[in-house]
């Protein structure tokens, strides 16, 4: 199905300044040591990524906007190179979470 209407960016879905949480800071502190060396190759990208939460109430969307911020801050790079996404969703134990991606050329 196709719907003629201009999608609504996250920036345009508020009002007002946002400002990091406590959580969120620490969420990335934590995210920026954890993560490894990468090359991020030059053109449109893919990110693929399964997210391991378990919260059975979270949606699936909900990590990636904060996730890729973080990853465009280490690497240094503007996630809207970003063209396409493969998101994945699994259920874990509490403490068992966790976060695998690639970020490849999208070909």
């Amino acid at each position: 199905m196709k719907i003629n209407i201009k999608p609504l960016s996250v920036n345009q879905a508020w009002k007002g300044r946002r400002f990091k949480t406590d959580k969120y800071k620490a969420f990335e502190r934590e995210l920026m040591l954890k993560l490894g060396k990468l090359e991020i190759p030059e053109g449109k990208l893919l990110l693929t990524a399964t997210f391991g939460l378990s919260s059975k109430n979270a949606d699936w969307d909900n990590p990636i906007k904060p996730f890729q911020d973080c990853l465009q801050k280490k690497y240094g790079f503007n996630d809207r190179h970003i063209y396409k996404g493969v998101i994945d969703k699994v259920d874990v134990k509490k403490g068992e979470e966790f976060i695998e991606f690639t970020l490849s050329k999208l070909i």
